[in-house]
């Protein structure tokens, strides 16, 4: 191995090494202070995007709520406890206990339709 070879390998680490003497000799005239502060800003610009992004999740899984529309039956995803319209046909729905319901406001009487097939009657 030749000292030639040595220099173009030391080349390579030349920045690295360079940062680790600027951090030793700061830290020796007493502004370590300095240097703790500014690892934990970076260590917090790499933590808080992972932490937001694993509680986003968290929070999506806990409040997506994808189940069939109680008047047609077309399958839809909505937020828990948000008030949406069907895209198929148009109804007003809101989420409840993990199920779409047709919204109405207060007052108002649900009637389902039942066919009634038609007898004669002979005197």
């Amino acid at each position: 191995m030749s000292f030639q070879n040595f220099q173009s390998g030391l080349s390579q680490f030349r920045p690295l090494l360079t940062l680790l003497v600027i951090v030793w000799l700061v830290g020796t005239f007493g502004l370590g202070w300095l240097v703790n502060s500014l690892l934990i800003i970076f260590g917090l610009l790499f933590l808080v995007p992972v932490i937001a992004f694993v509680g986003f999740r968290w929070w999506l899984q806990r409040n997506i709520i994808t189940d069939s529309c109680p008047v047609c039956g077309f399958t839809l995803t909505g937020l828990n406890q948000v008030q949406l319209q069907c895209p198929s046909c148009g109804e007003q729905l809101i989420v409840k206990e993990g199920h779409f319901q047709r919204f109405a406001p207060d007052g108002t009487i649900d009637v389902t339709a039942v066919e009634v097939t038609a007898k004669s009657i002979e005197d």
